[in-house]
């Protein structure tokens, strides 16, 4: 399974490293995704969101 917000789609971003000599080295930015229990069509279901969309209250939580 991919590292994705199943509500946004955020995942990882790439880019590089940039050195104080100017070098540069291929490296990921992984999103703050978060597993947790959410009420998909009335059921609880263990899902994975990232932390902004836990905030913005896109998700209802499953307790």
């Amino acid at each position: 399974m991919a590292n994705l917000c199943e509500i946004c789609g955020k995942g990882n971003n790439s880019g590089a490293s940039v050195s104080h000599s100017n070098k540069k080295t291929k490296r990921k930015w992984k999103g703050n995704i978060q597993k947790l229990k959410a009420m998909v069509d009335g059921r609880p279901k263990k899902v994975k969101v990232c932390t902004q969309c836990i905030k913005a209250g896109k998700i209802e939580r499953a307790f």
